[in-house]
C-alpha cells in the first residue's frame, strides 16, 4: 500500500506543480494585476482599485467586441448542432462506406485551426471571386473577409466546418447507445421517421445534446485562432472578439492591467453563460 501511494504522489505532484506554474499562479497574478495601472513592461505600477472594471463598461471597442463574440458564438453554436446531428443520422444509417464517411467527416477535427484558417483565406481572396465572376454573380465576385457587413459570416462558415466534426462524432456515440429495440417497436406500431426522431432519438441523445451545446458556445466565446488567419480582426474592428481584443490591447498596446480586468470579467461572463445552460439544458434532459 505505501508503494502504491509513493507511486501515485510521484504521477500526481509533478503534474499539480506543473499545472500550477503554468495555468493557476499565471491566472491569479491576473487578476491581481487587474487591479493596477501596469502598462506591462515598466518597472513601476500604482494600484487603481476597481477603476479598470468601471472604464471597461464604458468602452466602446470592448461593447463592439462582446457583441461580435455573442452573436458569433450563438451562431456557430446553433449550427454546428444542427449540421453535425444530421450528419451523425445519416452515418448511423445503414449505409455502404460507413466507416469510410466516418473518417472523412472527422478528418477536419484533426486539423491546425491556423492552418484551415489561412486556406480558407485564400479561397475567399483568390478562389470563390474568379468563381463568382464567371458564374456573374457580383456577391461572390468579392472577397466577403473585406466586407465589414460580411466577413462575420465567412468566419462562421469555416468555424462550423471544422468545429462539426468533434460534435458529429459526440452525436454518433450517442446515437449507437439506443437500443435498437425502441425502432422495431416503434415501426411495429406504425410511426413516422419524423415522430421515431422527437419521442425517441432526440430524448435519448439529451445528455449528448447538453454536452456539444455547452462545448460549442464555450468555443465560440472564446474564439481567436480563426480572426488571426482570417481577418486579424478587420476589416476595421468589425471582427475583434473579446479573446483578441484582450490579446492585442494587453501585449501590444499597453494595456495588459486594463485588459487583465477585461478577461476577468469575461472569464466570469463564460462561467455564468455554462452554468445557466448546464441548469436549463438539465432540466429539459428530465423533462424529457
Amino acid at each position: 500500500m505505501a508503494k502504491r501511494r509513493a507511486a501515485f504522489y510521484l504521477m500526481t505532484i509533478p503534474a499539480l506543480l506543473l499545472f500550477f506554474a503554468f495555468h493557476t499562479f499565471p491566472a491569479l497574478q491576473g487578476i491581481y494585476y487587474a487591479f493596477t495601472n501596469w502598462d506591462g513592461y515598466s518597472d513601476s505600477f500604482d494600484y487603481v482599485g476597481f477603476k479598470n472594471f468601471i472604464n471597461i463598461f464604458k468602452d466602446e471597442n470592448v461593447l463592439n467586441s462582446y457583441l461580435f463574440t455573442f452573436k458569433y458564438a450563438i451562431a456557430t453554436t446553433v449550427l454546428i448542432n444542427i449540421i453535425s446531428l444530421l450528419i451523425a443520422l445519416g452515418l448511423n444509417a445503414k449505409i455502404k462506406a460507413k466507416n469510410f464517411f466516418r473518417g472523412v467527416y472527422f478528418l477536419p477535427n484533426i486539423l491546425s485551426v491556423l492552418i484551415v484558417g489561412f486556406i480558407f483565406n485564400y479561397l475567399f481572396s483568390n478562389v470563390f471571386p474568379v468563381w463568382g465572376e464567371k458564374l456573374g454573380s457580383d456577391f461572390l465576385s468579392q472577397n466577403i473577409l473585406g466586407n465589414s457587413d460580411w466577413a462575420w459570416i465567412g468566419i462562421v462558415i469555416v468555424a462550423v466546418w471544422q468545429g462539426i466534426a468533434y460534435n458529429t462524432i459526440l452525436y454518433l456515440a450517442g446515437l449507437q447507445t439506443i437500443p435498437h429495440d425502441l425502432y422495431e417497436a416503434s415501426n411495429l406500431d406504425g410511426a413516422s421517421r419524423w415522430r421515431e426522431f422527437w419521442s425517441i432519438t432526440f430524448p435519448l441523445l439529451a445528455s449528448f445534446f447538453t454536452i456539444n451545446m455547452v462545448l460549442a458556445m464555450k468555443g465560440g466565446l472564446m474564439v481567436f485562432d480563426q480572426i488571426i488567419a482570417l481577418t486579424g480582426g478587420g476589416p476595421g474592428r468589425s471582427t475583434q472578439s473579446i479573446a483578441l481584443l484582450i490579446y492585442t490591447g494587453g501585449f501590444q498596446g499597453g494595456e495588459f492591467a486594463y485588459q487583465s480586468a477585461n478577461a476577468v470579467i469575461y472569464f466570469i461572463v463564460i462561467v455564468v453563460i455554462s452554468a445557466l445552460q448546464l441548469k436549463f439544458l438539465q432540466k429539459r434532459e428530465m423533462d424529457l
